[in-house]
């Protein structure tokens, strides 16, 4: 990603996360607002699926971090502003709601009050939405609607989510490419899949990146960011963004791992810059289930660990400052501020070039 695909500006400095004399700008490309409260739960569904995500805040977190139960339940739109814009570092964060209507009576990710927020507040908030290929024709109706409300620049789909006797759906299902034309042709381009850890009561399997692969070959001028990088299916993920240049993987619920298990996150991050690049991976902290300042923090100090640099390379600043937020801004064209994007430290040596640079490699001419 060169300087140019940016779109910089003049900006103030004071606002952006500084450490080391290096500005960050803070892309947050993965953050909701829900509400799992008891009187939106249809069925026990509902509390398995926010109690889940609860186990998952509190064992990643920080013990100073944790929230209250009933907080985390349902938190509304004032305390997200502070969260990720007052006390968490963050410049610009990105909407990517889960609906879950087989389990909430109003949804789980709030639509509305997520998009008023974004109305508000356009230069710090990014309102995508979600479709479901299982509505067929009235779906696909719908979504032309909400391209033109939501002004949309990406959506974020759930291919795990419950619909009837549906228990998912596949991104190469027929209906899935009638959705993914539809975006094509709406200019829909960033397509936020979540291939990652099960949640209960969902299955496991219908989280299977696999699908991802057909996809991006067959819509090459869509982006297909994996949020959560495939994993417990990292390697699977990385043979297949590998060979696909528009699939990004999204760190949401693999960050938090540097809390918990430092070096299983090193051992991620580093899989990730030698399959991929990078200008294809995105800070996302998945709020509310982690709020973003202490993730930003230990990131910026992070470093590999020595005894595992005779396999990955170091982080450098520049690496960090494109996944915090400079490679984020590249596809949802937010303006970066001039001395973010600018690196004047030289700490760390570039990762060394495996097959994230094949590409780049192939396209030398060769000897006859």
């Amino acid at each position: 990603m060169s300087l140019s695909e940016i779109e910089v500006v003049t900006g103030t400095e004071a606002d952006m996360y500084t450490k080391d004399g290096e500005n960050y700008f803070i892309v947050d490309a993965h953050v909701a607002l829900w509400d799992a409260r008891p009187e939106n739960q249809l069925n026990i569904h509902g509390k398995q699926f926010i109690d889940c995500f609860y186990d998952y805040h509190r064992n990643l977190s920080p013990e100073s971090e944790v929230w209250p139960y009933e907080e985390f339940l349902y938190y509304g739109g004032q305390r997200l502003m502070k969260d990720l814009f007052v006390d968490g570092h963050v410049d610009h964060a990105i909407f990517q709601p889960a609906y879950l209507g087989a389990f909430y009576g109003n949804g789980f990710g709030q639509t509305e009050e997520a998009f008023a927020l974004a109305e508000e507040h356009p230069e710090k908030l990014t309102y995508n939405h979600c479709w479901d290929p299982r509505f067929e024709q009235k779906g696909l109706d719908r979504l032309r609607r909400d391209a033109e409300r939501f002004r949309l620049k990406g959506v974020k789909l759930y291919t795990a989510e419950w619909q009837g006797d549906s228990r998912g759906y596949k991104l190469t299902d027929p209906w899935s490419y009638r959705y993914l034309e539809a975006c094509q042709e709406l200019g829909i381009k960033n397509i936020h899949i979540h291939k990652g850890p099960t949640i209960r009561p969902l299955d496991r399997d219908a989280f299977d990146v696999a699908d991802v692969d057909a996809a991006a070959t067959d819509f090459t001028d869509l982006n297909f960011v994996v949020e959560h990088c495939g994993l417990p299916r990292l390697e699977d993920f990385c043979w297949i963004a590998t060979q696909e240049p528009n699939v990004y993987a999204g760190l949401a619920v693999a960050i938090p791992f540097i809390h918990t298990r430092p070096r299983y996150w090193a051992q991620i991050i580093s899989e990730l810059l030698y399959w991929l690049d990078e200008d294809r991976i995105l800070f996302g902290s998945d709020y509310a289930l982690w709020t973003p300042r202490w993730l930003i923090e230990r990131f910026v100090d992070f470093q590999i660990p020595e005894d595992m640099q005779g396999e990955f390379q170091p982080l450098t600043v520049e690496q960090k400052k494109k996944i915090l937020g400079l490679n984020a801004a590249a596809l949802y064209d937010i303006p970066v501020p001039a001395a973010a994007a600018t690196t004047t430290t030289t700490a760390g040596t570039p990762s060394a070039a495996g097959p994230a640079g094949a590409a780049s490699v192939a396209t030398q001419p060769t000897e006859a």
